[in-house]
């Protein structure tokens, strides 16, 4: 990819409709997560199925899935420098947001927050991001 004067992709220039595809899910997802962690009893509201798979599974899912959004987001529509980091900055950027997830989940009524779940979804977005990285952005 080129860059422009200013830095900017040459293939991101005048194509905002580029940057919101890739964009508005990562924003999305990340605000179904932020949803889900300010509900007290959010088992109330999932499928009971998913109890069996784990609690430490469905976080590694979960962030696993911003992961891979975050990366696509990156490679995609951020420009040269960022598609060169995307991997890096896909799992950056999911970490970041997990941490300050747990953080808002200690302020939550019956919620708290567990460095476990952190490893978890640390573990989750690197794994998916590098996944997504070695098999489809081949």
């Amino acid at each position: 990819m080129s860059q422009n004067s200013r830095g900017v992709s040459d293939e991101l220039t005048g194509r905002p409709g580029l940057v919101w595809w890739y964009w508005l899910p990562v924003v999305a997802y990340a605000g179904l997560i932020f949803f889900l962690s300010s509900l007290s009893n959010p088992e109330v509201y999932t499928p009971s199925f998913l109890y069996e798979v784990g609690d430490k599974s469905l976080h590694a899912f979960e962030y696993g899935v911003l992961g891979i959004l975050c990366y696509r987001a990156f490679r995609h529509a951020a420009g040269a420098w960022a598609a060169r980091y995307a991997l890096l900055l896909a799992i950056t950027a999911s970490v970041g947001y997990a941490l300050t997830d747990e953080v808002h989940q200690a302020f939550i009524p019956l919620r708290e927050a567990d460095a476990w779940d952190l490893v978890a979804d640390s573990v989750g977005a690197s794994v998916a991001a590098f996944g997504w990285r070695s098999t489809v952005e081949l």
